[in-house]
């Protein structure tokens, strides 16, 4: 369960690992669930038998997109929650790279790093993450990110001095 913080212990954690999230196990109904949201069923996500035979990864894979997707699942499992946020809104990213392919079955967990915190506004804080999505027994990670994400909350919650 992710602790509770107060906004005025944010900046103290930026540079610091602030939450490791769950594994994920990313499964074909997933992935073809995904394709349906998404309109996207190129075969390599879709199709096994045809992916197994025509492709270098043995099977289907997720798309990047739905390992992206994720990545507010496992934001709301291990990142600190803000007391005094009322909302949490995605940004969005400043770099996002697909560094290596999520093989159909393999689990995959986020890390984010807090890079940079900062008050904008009367009620706004925006946080900065370094995001690595790992794959489980795999070297390279499934993707970087820099991801952008305001806590907005009520101004006369803002600490003093910021």
């Amino acid at each position: 369960m992710p602790q509770e913080i107060s906004l005025k212990d944010v900046p103290g954690l930026v540079g610091t690992v602030v939450g490791v999230s769950d594994w994920i196990t990313v499964d074909q109904p997933m992935i073809d669930a995904f394709a349906g949201a998404t309109m996207d069923h190129q075969f390599i996500h879709t199709d096994p038998i045809r992916a197994a035979a025509e492709t270098p990864f043995g099977g289907t894979i997720a798309h990047g997109f739905l390992t992206v997707s994720l990545l507010s699942a496992m934001n709301y499992n291990c990142l600190p929650k803000i007391r005094e946020q009322t909302l949490g809104i995605n940004y969005g990213f400043d770099k996002l790279r697909f560094m290596s392919p999520v093989k159909t079955g393999k689990r995959i967990r986020g890390s984010f790093k807090l890079a940079e915190a900062r008050f904008r506004g009367a009620g706004m804080l925006m946080n900065t993450y370094e995001v690595t999505v790992e794959i489980e027994d795999e070297r390279k990670p499934a993707l970087t990110a820099d991801w952008i994400t305001i806590s907005q909350f009520d101004p006369k919650d803002r600490p003093e001095g910021v």
